[in-house]
């Protein structure tokens, strides 16, 4: 099972305080808005979103579809796909893509630790 590439957000309360914590660190702005109270830092393949009022908590993030640098891969398992076959498993869904969808869709579902975990495929 591909989940592509994957990256933790994070919860903040000052994202420029973050910001600045993380670039001491190494990591650098790779996408993402302050202005609409994201960041997304990068160090090598190191990826962590700064979100700042959009979340309660942090969230371990996949994104299928893409690598580290955000960037379309042949032959990803698609998010639909995914979600049945964790279904299957007998996985229990906090918020579920469409599956009669194509395209960009997501799901969240929560780890045996209470662990949010978003998939989140953008193409």
């Amino acid at each position: 099972m591909q989940l592509g590439a994957f990256s933790i957000s994070l919860a903040v309360r000052d994202l420029a305080a973050s910001r600045a914590f993380y670039e001491k660190l190494g990591f650098a702005v790779f996408a993402g808005e302050a202005g609409h109270g994201y960041l997304i830092m990068k160090n090598r393949d190191t990826l962590i979103g700064l979100f700042q009022g959009m979340f309660d908590r942090n969230i371990l993030t996949f994104n299928p579809g893409w690598d580290q640098d955000a960037q379309e891969v042949d032959g990803f398992t698609d998010i639909r796909e995914l979600q049945a076959r964790l279904k299957a498993a007998g996985v229990t869904f906090d918020q579920e893509a469409d599956p009669e969808s194509a395209g960009p869709a997501s799901f969240v579902v929560v780890d045996p630790d209470g662990n949010p975990i978003l998939v989140d495929q953008h193409v």
